[in-house]
């Protein structure tokens, strides 16, 4: 009899690991398939790229238009005008992340499925930042040398803005779903998400501005790492029952 069991429970063990190999690669293409179509789209819809790269631009130049145009007032301000900056292009870029998908009736298909949530929206996600957090992370340095910034900042200002812009949008994720279903959004997510946001800003800055004044920065980027991947693990879990609440109701 024990001979007998042995092969058939080595047999339901290896269905078990087959359906799960099965799940993990169906979740995979899932994930995959969501972020080129969501990647075709944004292309498509050039503005979504455009506005808030020139929404960071124009931010950026009024400070030595508005206030002073002395280098040494603005290598002072040039890590939190920045960072600043960067903030509010995303936060302006977020509008869009679910509201196209809820348009055409694509986002209740995507709730439905019966791959994971979390992955879905982890795809989506990874849109936004690959076409508005990397692009002004790419830009920030350039915009550094018109506001004066010392040259030992711009390495951390790169390094802290790829870790937090991520950050930003995993974060932001969780504000776009729970407004979805609104017509009025900005105002509302904006008082949701931006208190979320402050950590962000200040490690971001204080790291830039640590380099800048030859301190040490490693604290502050390990403190934006863990965010990251704090944000990581739980953004998309909370963006995901967001969207389900904010469709019931």
């Amino acid at each position: 009899m024990a001979n007998d069991a042995n092969p058939q429970l080595a047999h339901e063990k290896q269905r078990v690991v087959r359906r799960e190999d099965g799940v993990r690669t169906s979740s995979w293409r899932a994930f995959t398939g969501t972020l080129k179509r969501d990647l075709l789209l944004v292309f498509r819809r050039r503005s979504d790229i455009v506005n808030p790269l020139l929404f960071f631009t124009i931010a950026v130049t009024l400070f030595p238009l508005g206030i002073s145009p002395e280098s040494d007032f603005l290598a002072q301000i040039a890590a939190g005008v920045l960072w600043v900056a960067a903030l509010l292009a995303t936060l302006l870029s977020l509008d869009s992340l679910f509201q196209q998908d809820m348009a055409d009736g694509s986002l209740e298909q995507l709730v439905i499925s019966p791959h994971p949530l979390a992955v879905m929206v982890l795809s989506k996600v990874l849109v936004h930042w690959l076409v508005t957090g990397l692009p002004l992370t790419l830009l920030a340095p350039l915009l550094g040398v018109m506001m004066f910034l010392p040259d030992d900042g711009f390495g951390i200002l790169f390094l802290s803005l790829l870790l937090g812009t991520p950050t930003l949008s995993l974060v932001g994720a969780i504000g776009a779903a729970l407004t979805v279903g609104l017509r009025r959004t900005g105002v509302l997510m904006t008082l949701l998400i931006l208190p979320l946001y402050i950590p962000v800003l200040i490690f971001g800055t204080g790291s830039v501005i640590a380099a800048v004044n030859g301190m040490a920065v490693a604290g502050h980027l390990a403190i934006m790492g863990a965010m990251f991947m704090t944000a990581l693990v739980l953004a998309p879990l909370a963006a995901g029952a967001a969207l389900r609440i904010s469709l019931n109701g």
